[in-house]
């Protein structure tokens, strides 16, 4: 009847912090409504702007720290019909870099999802459908000085954005006992905005691949893997190799309490810094609620 859904994320080595809350509650048989919080953030970033006093002297005690981070606020709503989930997202988004920035913005997301009794699925989604806008207004008075000496530019205000990215993905569930089942995943991330470093790239669009694997044991000890970030990357000696990053994790699930933790870049081998990614989700019940 009822989800909650917790997610925390340290990107790149703990710089980049990643924060998700998620409560989600059935309205009929075959709908579902969901609202969710996400932070992105990376804290205590150094402001040096008044390093020097007046008199030219170097005083670390006037550094100062700021947060630039982006929050997303989600009301989603998914409809099964016939053999289809169909569903989508309204967010309105906020970022904030310190005193010197903020900006608000809107947009919208799609998805769907098709499940077949031979274990095979297949999902899409579309992010950003209409493209999302972020106004952006910008705190000049605080930066005029590093703008003039610069020789830049001085901004008051602008528009970002976000144009629309695809993500086709199709699995293969199966077992392999009783009590033993295996999961292949593929996923396939399309943007179109340019020319990216990614296994598929063109100038119309460039496709990301993503491959993972599960091998659970009766539903409730979960071994996982998988592989991204596909990269052509140019060496000291300048000769091309291709960079591939691998990620690995394992999940629980006790009756209606599922825990998961996932790191990224297993052994540095990619060219990001490894991320600690761990999440609950939390199923409740209307009629065990009530008696309580």
């Amino acid at each position: 009847d009822y989800e909650v859904s917790l997610m925390h994320a340290e990107y790149f080595a703990g710089i980049a912090k990643y924060d998700y809350i998620g409560f989600a509650t059935r309205i009929d048989n075959n709908s579902v409504l969901g609202i969710s919080a996400i932070r992105l953030g990376i804290d205590d970033i150094p402001d040096t702007r008044f390093l020097f006093d007046a008199s030219g002297v170097l005083n670390y005690d006037n550094v100062r720290f700021f947060s630039a981070s982006d929050y997303a606020f989600l009301i989603s709503y998914a409809h099964r019909y016939r053999n289809w989930n169909i569903g989508g997202n309204a967010k309105v988004i906020y970022r904030n870099v310190g005193q010197f920035a903020d900006a608000w913005g809107f947009g919208f997301d799609l998805g769907v999802q098709r499940k077949w009794k031979n274990g095979i699925s297949f999902g899409a989604n579309i992010y950003d459908v209409t493209t999302t806008f972020n106004v952006w207004s910008i705190n000049s008075s605080l930066l005029e000085q590093t703008f003039v000496q610069t020789g830049n530019e001085i901004p008051l205000q602008s528009v970002e954005l976000t144009l629309p990215k695809s993500i086709f993905s199709g699995s293969y569930a199966f077992s392999i006992k009783e009590r033993v089942n295996f999961l292949w995943v593929l996923d396939a991330q399309l943007t179109f905005d340019g020319k990216r470093n990614t296994l598929i790239s063109s100038y119309f669009t460039s496709i990301d691949p993503r491959l993972g694997m599960q091998l659970d044991y009766k539903n409730i000890v979960f071994l996982r893997g998988g592989a991204t970030n596909y990269q052509k990357v140019k060496d000291f000696d300048g000769t091309m190799y291709t960079s591939i990053q691998p990620n690995f994790g394992i999940g629980l699930k006790i009756k209606k309490v599922a825990i998961d933790y996932a790191l990224t870049d297993v052994g540095n081998v990619g060219e990001v810094l490894f991320s600690n990614i761990f999440s609950i989700k939390i199923q409740l019940d209307k009629n065990k609620l009530d008696e309580k």
